[in-house]
């Protein structure tokens, strides 16, 4: 497990999940392992793919994870890039079929910032087969080739009211992601009127359900109201963490 972004959810369920495997996990943070700095990404890529089975890599740049998988000898696992978050989705979609049935026609609604969350629920719309509606500030739209690619499963809204219309799942991200911290007034300023309150789920399906990746910042990107309320699913959705990518874990070994 290589990580030069720290995460609770991820070491603990990557490194708890392959013990219940029977197997072993090893961390290597940015302390001992500086990936592309000390020693080439390729060279890296070979040297540790010869000595273990797997390799999930929790890193800033995909390109790194990308040039990574081109040179490994084992299976890599994305746990979080700049693009995408797909360990996440996969306990997101185990969890809404465990307490809501299958996702598939479904209208889903991403609140917030066009980060790489929002980027893999686009992914998952085209997969998943459901219709996602996407409500970010102007200034945070995601990337245009995202909305390219995706073009026939997402819509996009200029108001978080609309784009919560009748949706059966509402999703939000914190408003400033690790690494962003010096922005975190200017986007307080700009995120205003995003966020997911009792309010905006009152315009969703009555039987709708909340969900966030975690961490959670009450008061701002979703209130205490909603996240610890009786259509969250958050609690559900981070414990499925561990059992998403155990099943990941065994497809791939």
């Amino acid at each position: 497990m290589i990580f030069d972004k720290p995460s609770t959810r991820t070491r603990v369920s990557f490194e708890a999940g392959m013990t219940q495997l029977g197997g072993h996990a090893l961390f290597l943070s940015n302390r001992d392992i500086q990936l592309g700095r000390g020693e080439t990404i390729p060279d890296s890529a070979i040297v540790i793919s010869s000595m273990v089975d797997g390799i999930m890599l929790r890193v800033s740049a995909h390109k790194d994870i990308a040039t990574f998988a081109q040179h490994s000898s084992v299976p890599i696992i994305n746990a979080l890039s700049d693009e995408s978050h797909p360990c996440q989705l996969l306990a997101d979609m185990m969890t809404f079929q465990e307490h809501k049935g299958k996702i598939q026609g479904k209208t889903v609604a991403w609140i917030g910032d066009g980060n790489n969350m929002c980027q893999t629920y686009m992914q998952a719309a085209k997969a998943f087969g459901f219709r996602l509606n996407i409500a970010c500030p102007s200034a945070y739209q995601p990337k245009k080739a995202f909305a390219e690619k995706y073009a026939n499963s997402i819509n996009f809204h200029s108001n978080a009211k609309s784009a919560c219309q009748n949706a059966d799942l509402i999703i939000t991200d914190v408003w400033a992601s690790m690494g962003q911290e010096t922005q975190q007034q200017q986007r307080q300023a700009a995120f205003a009127d995003f966020q997911v309150s009792a309010e905006l789920m009152n315009s969703a399906s009555p039987d709708a359900a909340f969900m966030h990746c975690l961490p959670a910042h009450r008061g701002e990107e979703v209130t205490a109201e909603v996240i610890d309320g009786k259509q969250s699913l958050v609690w559900a959705e981070a414990e499925n963490r561990l059992h998403a990518q155990k099943a990941l874990l065994l497809f791939l070994l």
